[in-house]
């Protein structure tokens, strides 16, 4: 008896496993089945004006002549501006024609308005185009500009931190590294640079000329002396913690000195807006009352005799 109901478990728990995995198995198919029949719903293009602009913009930059002669100084200026992209002396071309269009045009547009003369027109419309055409080159000179003064800026906390790593034992290399990933936010245009002079010196150039290029893409006198101090420090084998600590000081002393000078010609500077502003209207609150008792009184007085 015990072992026909031991039989008629056994038949039971082995028909209700199958049934699941029956189950099981056509829940799965049927799943496959709608993953492959569902239809791919196109992904709706999103269109983005700023590709756009950008692909005019190259286009009509591969079509403007470039000067072979002027191509390497505009690729140096475009580095030191903080633009790296391969098709940047393109994207700068393109852009100073359509500068030249959109000016051409404004001026057209708001001297035609005036009904002036033909040869006043002609002269707007040339002075227009000449400063269509040199707005992109005073863009880029202030780009270069500002970074300059961001890199100036960043430069003593830059050398304080690379200070620490050295007397932590750290190589040049790794110090350059650790640098550009600590000051990262703080400081990113200096950061930059470095992390380009280390995927120099991972690619196999020499210390000495991936210093120089440092020194040449930015053109900061500060980041020049700097490279001065770490290729003499690397060739005579001194002390590079003290190299930068004092080239450090000297860099917040330069600093405190070029305050120290505007601060004294701010008094010479400011005689021109006193005289242009503060003047007439104190000359106006002074002398305008005794002006208008003279108009009121001494006059009719003149009349009457």
């Amino acid at each position: 008896m015990v072992k026909i109901w031991t039989t008629l478990v056994f038949l039971v728990v082995t028909a209700g496993t199958a049934v699941l995995l029956s189950a099981a198995s056509g829940l799965r198919r049927r799943a496959v089945q709608r993953l492959l029949d569902k239809p791919k719903r196109p992904q709706p293009r999103i269109v983005s004006y700023a590709m756009i602009w950008r692909e005019l913009v190259s286009r009509i930059g591969s079509v403007m002549p470039t000067s072979a002669k002027d191509l390497p100084r505009l690729k140096k200026r475009l580095v030191r501006a903080g633009y790296r992209h391969p098709n940047a002396p393109r994207y700068f071309q393109g852009s100073r024609a359509v500068s030249i269009v959109v000016f051409g045009v404004l001026v057209v547009t708001v001297a035609g308005g005036t009904a002036g003369q033909t040869d006043n027109l002609v002269l707007a419309v040339i002075a227009g185009l000449m400063l269509g055409y040199m707005a992109p080159n005073q863009y880029l000179t202030m780009a270069i500009r500002r970074r300059q003064h961001a890199i100036e800026k960043g430069l003593p906390n830059t050398l304080d931190l690379m200070v620490v790593c050295v007397e932590a034992r750290l190589g040049m290399d790794q110090t350059t590294l650790q640098v550009a990933k600590e000051l990262q936010h703080a400081h990113p245009e200096i950061c930059d640079e470095f992390t380009v002079m280390n995927l120099e010196l991972r690619a196999g150039k020499r210390r000495a000329d991936a210093l120089h290029n440092l020194a040449e893409r930015t053109g900061v006198e500060d980041v020049k002396k700097l490279v001065a101090v770490l290729i003499q420090a690397d060739r005579f084998g001194t002390s590079i913690a003290q190299s930068l600590r004092g080239h450090a000081e000297y860099l917040r002393t330069m600093a405190r000195q070029r305050a120290e000078e505007r601060a004294a010609k701010l008094a010479v500077k400011l005689v021109f807006p006193i005289f242009c502003c503060v003047l007439p209207s104190l000359f106006v609150v002074t002398i305008g009352p005794v002006l208008t008792r003279l108009i009121r009184d001494v006059i009719p007085m003149i009349e009457n005799m």
